[in-house]
């Protein structure tokens, strides 16, 4: 049975637009359109996500295109560790968007179980090594409580780095701008998903 959806919700799309069109984008629209259709690409979620939403606004999205790209693959994060920033970033913006489409891929990329509960369940960091503990405790500071201390902020940067702590942040940063317009254009999980995070 299909998933009974709010009447401002179209059914192609799965949020507040209609699915853009490739017909109707300039030719940098229609190429980051084919980067978005292409099965098996590097967009998780496709055209039926932030991609498509961003596409209704064609020259922001051939613009984010290359710093999201920077960010995600050439930021030197290992597949892990970046899957780890972008799900502190969802679990703490609550996004269950986000969360469906990066947990598995978290898994994917090797990122074990138990950091991924941890970060889930916000448990606390006992037993978890320290680069991934610095990680999870400098989201929780930053998103959750809209500071960083002293303490935790130096620990991250004796651990990263400045150039990697500020693309850290910056990824962290770019997840959470998704996270609302997922939410402001309240973006559906894909049809028969339940939602993954414990929320309320």
């Amino acid at each position: 049975m299909a998933d009974k959806l709010p009447s401002d919700i179209y059914p192609d799309s799965r949020f507040r637009l209609p699915l853009p069109t490739r017909e109707e984008l300039d030719d940098a629209g229609k190429k980051i359109y084919d980067h978005h259709a292409a099965p098996g690409g590097q967009s998780l979620a496709g055209l039926h996500g932030p991609g498509g939403i961003r596409l209704h606004s064609p020259k922001l999205s051939a613009l984010q295109s290359a710093p999201s790209r920077y960010l995600r693959f050439e930021a030197g994060f290992s597949g892990p560790i970046r899957e780890l920033i972008i799900l502190v970033t969802a679990r703490e913006m609550d996004s269950q968007f986000e969360w469906f489409q990066h947990e598995s891929e978290a898994r994917k990329e090797g990122l074990p179980q138990d950091i991924i509960d941890t970060v889930k369940h916000r448990r606390p960091l006992d037993g978890v090594p320290e680069q991934e503990a610095a990680i999870i405790a400098f989201g929780r500071e930053l998103i959750g409580t809209r500071k960083v201390s002293q303490e935790t902020f130096a620990r991250a940067l004796k651990i990263f780095g400045k150039r990697a702590l500020v693309d850290m942040v910056s990824l962290m940063g770019n997840y959470a701008a998704t996270a609302l317009l997922l939410v402001a254009f309240d973006a559906r999980l894909p049809e028969g998903e339940s939602p993954g995070l414990p929320i309320g």
